[in-house]
């Protein structure tokens, strides 16, 4: 990407990577910035709207299997201390309407990644450093924002998942909406759980099946850029619920 830039500009790589680093710390910077407000702000008010919410103990009835706090990831290693799933207030209550809805069919969702301390997207990065799969910490994710979910569908009666195009974190074409090879079943149930999200406020990432964003009723002004980028610990989080 860096050898692009120079042929686009004319730049030299020293000049692009002084940028690269310039707008990393800029970044970096910001998140500290915002998670020092976001920690103060909530310790005389737990209650706000954009609060980062405990999604287990606001929806009981959601089954968390959260991957990056096992081995059961494509690091290979446990990169969560804590198996806990928080986002933004305004995200649990309409995942609660999802939720609702099919659960009247007998199904359920399971989250696999919620909200995503920023440290740990730059772990992630440094280990596959593809946008398609991973937010650059340049940019920072949505998950650092507490607005995107990874997740699947369960049958309620059996708490299996239901089939899908590929597994969790498949970094390939399988993963893709637009994958041309899924099975019928698979495609079904894809496209099920993409009709329930978007009915309440959730665009899915193109190139990952079971990530969501929440933009809210307004798709030209997306939710998600109210919430700042933020490296909050999971123990502090726990403290101000």
């Amino acid at each position: 990407m860096h050898f692009s830039l120079c042929k686009k500009f004319g730049m030299s790589l020293f000049t692009v990577l002084l940028l690269v680093v310039t707008a990393q710390a800029d970044v970096k910077s910001a998140v500290q910035q915002a998670t020092a407000a976001y920690v103060k702000a909530h310790k005389k008010n737990n209650n706000a709207p954009d609060d980062l919410v405990n999604v287990a103990q606001a929806i009981p009835s959601i089954i968390l299997d959260i991957k990056y706090a096992t081995n059961n990831n494509f690091t290979g290693k446990v990169v969560y201390t804590q198996s806990v799933c928080y986002l933004r207030r305004r995200v649990v209550e309409a995942l609660e309407q999802v939720q609702q809805e099919l659960g009247k069919e007998g199904l359920g969702l399971k989250i696999w990644d919620g909200y995503r301390p920023y440290t740990v997207q730059q772990k992630f990065w440094n280990l596959v450093p593809d946008p398609r799969y991973v937010g650059d910490p340049a940019k920072g994710s949505k998950h650092n924002r507490g607005a995107a979910v990874d997740l699947t569908i369960i049958s309620l009666k059996t708490a299996k998942e239901l089939a899908m195009p590929s597994a969790f974190d498949d970094f390939s074409e399988k993963a893709h909406r637009n994958y041309t090879i899924m099975t019928p079943e698979a495609a079904k149930n894809c496209r099920r759980l993409e009709d329930a999200m978007t009915k309440y406020g959730f665009v899915g990432l193109p190139t990952e099946w079971w990530h969501f964003d929440y933009i809210g009723e307004q798709a030209a002004s997306p939710r998600w850029q109210q919430f700042a980028l933020l490296n909050v610990s999971f123990e502090e989080l726990a403290k101000m619920q």
